[in-house]
């Protein structure tokens, strides 16, 4: 599923604002065809508004009825409209109700006051407003939120927004800086589609001839106890560090052991040791393998990923390889949308792949942090990380800290781990207080 710029004029190669292109469903036929907006919920999420928003202004635009507050989230509008001109329609909304004015980012926030609507930018600090004359304007006035029930999209990204002000003024860049290099912290802006067109770029490359191969020369064995003994014969950096096993949560059948997983895992850490170190992986070397293994799309993927591809270093480690975690998540999510399984959660994101990440972290800090304790400082900055560039979601990551679980580690450790957690996770809580006091003070 591929993304595309909110500011879809901006030539920006770094520009960091990602949504997904509008995707429809025609419906019916006669006087009662309908366009279903399949992904609405996405996009608006991906822009910070409400999705009565998105519909309704398509509605107006088009002069077709809606309906703006499915309780199934099918999106509906009245008659025949093709997607393309339905993003067409997406600029219109997203240059009058989403960008500021000044300096064009979408950081922004709704606020209503006086029966006046202002759009605030976290990013510049300008407050602009916003024409009345527009229908929607009148239909934003009208169906203005309760108070302490402010839209959660539209709280996660002034959250988010306000993190990155933080982060922009640390490092002398200010908001705008849309560039590709990373803080100290390694927080970077990341292009998700770059890891996809890298990989067909070295395709079209590859000449495919066919090999004859004798059977009695050469054969790799990839039996349990093969790859456990080439696993054993690895650097002593690599040895402990994966664990695949103790996810309980299964999918598709495929349990601990000696699985594909693990075979990934040897793959990726013969890789490393290959190319001189864990940070001269190859992203394209190892996605290519994981889907020769047939599971690119698998929430235990990520666990292996994140046990192989990092270590100390792993502050400065994320920001290079969130192309490939988001793009096993994609994959999945196209996954489901080809079997016509397609709901909410699984197309804004996976809970399993993020557990599976959480999961994983746990054992790589557990696991460094037996010789190295300052790891567990460094918990809370990798969730900060995670959070920043949308791997992990409030309600998942809130859950996870709440109690601790010997899943992925023994007891003790996971307290460990969830307790220097504790910073991001009251970060997180104060700052779904404060937007519910916002709300109020409106």
């Amino acid at each position: 599923m591929s993304l595309i710029n909110v500011q879809r004029d901006n030539p920006d190669p770094f520009y960091r604002y990602k949504m997904e292109r509008i995707q429809t469903k025609i419906e019916g036929k006669g006087n009662g065809i309908k366009t279903v907006v399949v992904n609405l919920s996405s996009v608006a999420q991906s822009l910070a508004r409400p999705g009565a928003y998105l519909i309704k202004y398509f509605g107006f635009e088009l002069g077709a009825q809606t309906n703006i507050d499915p309780a199934d989230d099918r999106w509906i509008i009245n008659g025949a409209h093709e997607a393309s001109k339905l993003q067409e329609l997406l600029d219109g909304f997203i240059k009058n109700f989403v960008l500021c004015k000044p300096c064009k980012n979408p950081e922004t926030v709704v606020n209503i006051s006086d029966g006046h609507i202002t759009l605030d930018c976290k990013a510049c600090g300008r407050i602009t407003k916003v024409l009345p004359s527009w229908k929607l304007s009148g239909f934003i006035l009208k169906n203005q939120p309760k108070k302490g029930k402010k839209d959660k999209a539209e709280r996660k990204a002034a959250r988010k927004a306000k993190q990155n002000g933080k982060n922009g003024d640390q490092n002398g860049s200010g908001g705008d800086d849309n560039s590709d290099q990373a803080s100290p912290n390694g927080d970077i802006a990341s292009d998700d589609d770059e890891l996809t067109r890298k990989i067909k770029t070295e395709a079209q490359s590859l000449e495919i001839k066919e090999v004859e191969v004798n059977d009695d020369d050469w054969a790799v064995d990839m039996s349990a106890e093969a790859v456990k003994a080439r696993a054993q014969q690895l650097p002593g950096e690599f040895k402990t560090k994966l664990a695949i096993n103790g996810d309980d949560d299964d999918e598709d059948g495929e349990g601990g052991g000696s699985t594909v997983y693990d075979q990934l895992g040897t793959f990726i850490l013969e890789h490393a040791e290959e190319q001189g170190g864990i940070d001269k992986v190859d992203d394209i070397a190892i996605y290519v393998k994981a889907k020769e293994l047939g599971i690119e799309t698998k929430h235990r993927t990520i666990m292996v990923l994140v046990q192989t591809i990092f270590d100390e270093n792993i502050l400065a480690q994320i920001p290079k390889h969130i192309g490939i975690m988001k793009k096993v998540r994609l994959n999945h999510i196209q996954s489901v949308c080809r079997d016509g399984q397609l709901t909410l959660n699984q197309l804004v994101t996976s809970e399993k792949h993020e557990k599976a990440l959480l999961g994983g972290t746990e054992r790589l800090i557990g696991q460094l942090g037996s010789e190295k304790p300052d790891m567990f400082t460094k918990v809370t900055k990798i969730l900060q990380l995670y959070y920043a560039h949308d791997l992990i979601s409030e309600e998942v990551v809130t859950k996870w800290g709440s109690k601790a679980s010997k899943r992925y580690v023994d007891i003790a450790t996971s307290k460990k781990v969830r307790k220097a957690a504790e910073p991001f996770l009251t970060w997180l809580a104060e700052a779904e207080s404060e937007s519910e006091e916002e709300s109020d003070d409106e």
